[in-house]
């Protein structure tokens, strides 16, 4: 059972840093400047390398299986990042109606 709670826990974990790393992204590509991307670009990966790290210096501390959180945890946090990112390349749909 530590193993079920360990996964799901980082599977949340990682979710939510995915989430931060997407809204830091998104502001970065609507001000269209290079430098912009490539700060949020430094930013996402210090926020990854945090999360990741937390979770490990964490592991003594944690009641549940430290392998399973770490493995949820960057899985999460990978296939989350690669969504968001498919879905912010797509171009937005323009209401009906309005010009």
């Amino acid at each position: 059972m530590q193993y079920v709670v360990g996964a799901v826990l980082g599977l949340v974990w990682g979710a939510l840093l995915a989430w931060v790393n997407s809204r830091i992204n998104k502001r970065a590509v609507q001000k269209n400047s290079s430098n912009a991307v490539m700060a949020a670009s430094l930013l996402r990966t210090l926020i990854d390398l945090l999360g990741l790290g937390a979770v490990f210096l964490l592991r003594k501390v944690l009641p549940f299986n430290f392998e399973a959180t770490i493995v949820g945890t960057a899985a999460s946090l990978g296939l989350l990042t690669v969504y968001f990112a498919f879905r912010l390349s797509k171009p937005e749909k323009k209401e009906q109606g309005k010009s």
